[in-house]
């Protein structure tokens, strides 16, 4: 039994961490055809796009914060129907919930205002579309790569 444990934790490790190698590489991809398609959709010009990128990357980054927040409570695994907590706990999670849709409001609102300092609304509803138009994109090429399987 002591053997197995030698012999699975080493592995496991090299698995795991050849797995989380793997998936970078595509992240960087994904977010470079994103930045592809924001900037080509937009046509800001140097001094706007020098202005909008840090905004940008900021709520990006923000954003991807606030997701992980989300993930580290659980509040997902805890709503299933049928789970079993407390009224209290469900009390507690209702709250973090909440907190967190405030937090994303303030994120957002934040955002729009620090884009309309250098950005038309015009181009601002273009970016709101051009994140929805990628989105749709990315979708439908993973949909397109599972039907293949």
């Amino acid at each position: 039994m002591k053997t197995l444990k030698i012999l699975f934790i080493p592995l496991f490790a090299l698995l795991f961490s050849i797995n989380s190698h793997a998936q970078k590489p595509d992240k960087e991809k994904i977010k470079a055809l994103k930045i592809a398609h924001i900037t080509e959709q937009l046509d800001l010009t140097t001094k706007e796009a020098q202005a909008f990128w840090p905004i940008y990357n900021a709520n990006d980054e923000a954003r991807h914060k606030l997701r992980d927040n989300y993930a580290k409570n659980k509040t997902e695994e805890l709503c299933k129907p049928g789970s079993k907590i407390t009224e209290a706990e469900a009390k507690d999670l209702l709250n973090k919930i909440y907190e967190i849709e405030e937090s994303k409001y303030k994120i957002e609102k934040k955002y729009y205002n620090d884009l309309s300092a250098i950005l038309s609304s015009k181009k601002i509803l273009t970016l709101i579309n051009a994140e929805r138009t990628f989105r749709y994109k990315m979708i439908k090429e993973f949909k397109e790569r599972h039907r293949k399987d």
